[in-house]
Formats: C-alpha cells, structure tokens, sequence
C-alpha cells in the first residue's frame, strides 16, 4: 500500500502522522509531503520516512498584500504536490493538519476530478473546534477523524471518532520504579510532571519555579520538569537545586510518564492523546492565544472525563496552583482522577485509524 501523509509545522501535526506511519509499518510505503522551513525537515527523516517538500502559507482571509502572497504561494504547492502525487500514485492521501495540507488536499481532488487518481483522503482534525484549513478542505475529502464524540457540523456524514494517535511506546511505558531511577527521582515520592510543549510555556515554568521555591510541593511530591530548550537556563537558575529533575527537553517521554503520577500542561491535542494513552490524570492549562481558543475547548472535553482539572494562566498567576495541587494530591480526590484516565486507555486510537485504512483503500481498489 502507497500512503502518502501531509501535515507539519507543529509537533502536533506531525508526530500523530509519525505514530500512523510506524504502525504500518512494512505493510506500506510511506511518503511525507510538507514545507522546507518547518520542523518536518528534520523530524521526519530522523523517523526514518522520505519528505518532499511544497511551497504553502499559512491562510487569511484579510484583503492584504499578504493574501496575494499566500495565493501565489498555495498555487506553486499545488502545482507541485500534482506532480508527487501523480508520481508516488498513493493508495490513500492522510493529512494531519498545518497549512502545507491546503495545497497537498487540493491536488489530490484535482487529480481524482481528472480521473488520474482514485485516492481517498482522509483528515485528521485532533482539536475540538478546527482550525481554517481544517474548515476549508471539509469538502474535498472523504473521512475526518476526531478525538471526541462529536463532531463540528461541518463534518457532518463523514466525521469518525478516532482518538489521536500516539507513538506505541506510550502504550507500553517501562516499570515506574525504572523510569524513577533513570530520571534521578525518589523511588517512595508520587511525582508531578510539569510541560509546555517543545517551546515550552513560560507560565507553567514561572508558577512551578515560584511554587517550589515557596516549598509549596504537596508532601511526598517530586516533579519533573520539562522547561523547553529556550527556557531551561532560565528556570534551571531561578531553581538552584532543589527537589525538581528539570530537563530542556524529552525525545521519548516514556520515563516521565512512567514516572508521573498527575502532569501539568497545555491544552495541545497531541498532548491530550498521550494522557489519554498513558491513562494520566493532569491539570490543563490551555494557551490562551491559541486559534479559535481551541486549546480551552479541548481541555474542558477532557476535563469532562473526570481526568483533568482546568486551571486559566490567570489562575497561575494568581499563585492558585498550590491549591489546585494540594486538592488534587489528597488521596481520595488522586485516586477518583486516576480511575477516569485508566478508563481512557481503554481504547486505541491507532487500531482504530489503521482499520479506517483498510476500508479506505479496499474502497479505491473497488473503484
């Protein structure tokens, strides 16, 4: 089977397509298409998968010298992506989100409307409220997959609830006691960890700092945590020591989960399906500049659950995240948050999405 993935631009978008493309492992052939300036160019050879790139821009719709820039980006994509999909002759086009999808999405229905390709395409739409591309290439294709039970009208008839799919490693984490001893922490301490993402999320990092230099750590907590490469020098001084393990960055955050017993992070998609597959309990701090304010409607789905609290950037700010911490770590409300997030691994995203396809391609070779 010839798969060909679109997406990039953020982790988000890129590491779900990675997980897909490991777990078909030889059964395809896997190509990636993206833009050369964005992470994609490095991540997704690291991951062992081909990349061609093609121009894109990020949308708008404001009259703007911009605007003409985007269009004439977009249509040099498309031009380009018309020529890799004729030529790679993909089973199945997969987008998983970034502006580098506009261009990608449109060839291949291009090409289907010419009758030189019988692809089916397929989204990945993670969020609760869909960003604009998302929004503009409901049309063209055939499947979206979603993290929750329903959908944004705009996908009505095609919207299949997937979950996000992660890496399998964080389905299969190493013994708690290991990963412990990897990380330098305390074999007998529960332990919080704390992220904001690969850029981290100053003011996750500014509440923790100011909370564990007030000794303000629940009793018989510990915390990892992962400040972002930019922020690391920053919040490794203002520490000095003490009782966290603080790290820049994680390329394989089996250990911290394995490790953690309640997380404290943003609100990204690709965040809520690693708790989701770890089965985590966490406090969610949504970015609050996020498109759409998606980040906030993504937490409070997952909040819904009964495996996360919400808490606003104001509210870290406001030094609340000492409470919120001490409410939650009393045994009897840890242990209701912790029986919510087990229930979520019951289902696996990647069995779900490799079996929709199966059918998606069967529908091709029918055709």
């Amino acid at each position: 089977m010839n798969v060909l993935f679109a997406g990039g631009g953020t982790g988000g978008h890129l590491y779900p397509a990675i997980a897909i493309a490991d777990a078909l492992g030889a059964r395809a052939k896997v190509r990636f298409t993206g833009t050369a300036d964005r992470i994609e160019s490095t991540i997704v050879p690291q991951a062992g998968y081909p990349l061609e790139t093609v121009a894109s821009r990020p949308l708008t719709r404001t009259p703007s010298l911009e605007l003409l820039r985007t269009i004439a980006a977009n249509a040099r994509g498309t031009l380009q992506a018309l020529r890799i999909i004729a030529r790679a002759k993909p089973d199945i086009v997969i987008a998983t989100g970034g502006y580098v999808c506009f261009p990608v999405v449109l060839a291949a229905r291009m090409l289907r409307a010419l009758g030189r390709s019988h692809a089916p395409i397929a989204l990945l739409e993670p969020n609760a409220r869909p960003g604009l591309t998302n929004r503009l290439l409901a049309p063209l294709v055939d499947e979206v997959w979603g993290a929750f039970a329903d959908a944004d009208p705009r996908f009505a008839g095609k919207y299949v609830q997937t979950g996000i799919p992660v890496r399998a490693a964080l389905r299969a984490l190493p013994a708690r006691d290991d990963a412990k001893a990897r990380l330098g922490l305390a074999a007998s301490r529960r332990t919080l960890l704390a992220m904001g993402g690969s850029q981290g999320a100053r003011s996750i990092n500014d509440a923790l700092t100011a909370l564990l230099r007030s000794n303000g750590l629940p009793e018989g907590w510990q915390v990892v945590h992962v400040t972002g490469e930019r922020e690391y020098d920053r919040v490794r001084a203002a520490l000095g020591g003490g009782e966290a393990a603080v790290r820049p960055y994680l390329h394989d955050m089996s250990d911290a989960y394995a490790a953690a017993d309640l997380v404290l992070a943003r609100a990204g998609a690709s965040t809520l399906g690693e708790l989701a597959a770890t089965g985590r309990p966490a406090v969610l701090v949504p970015y609050p500049h996020a498109a759409d304010d998606h980040q906030r409607a993504n937490a409070e789905r997952f909040a819904a659950s009964g495996a996360a609290v919400v808490l606003d950037d104001r509210d870290l700010a406001a030094g609340k995240l000492r409470s919120a911490l001490a409410e939650i770590a009393a045994p009897s409300r840890l242990a209701a948050f912790e029986a919510a997030a087990a229930r979520l691994r019951a289902n696996d995203p990647l069995a779900t999405i490799l079996a929709r396809i199966d059918a998606l391609a069967a529908r091709k070779s029918a055709s």
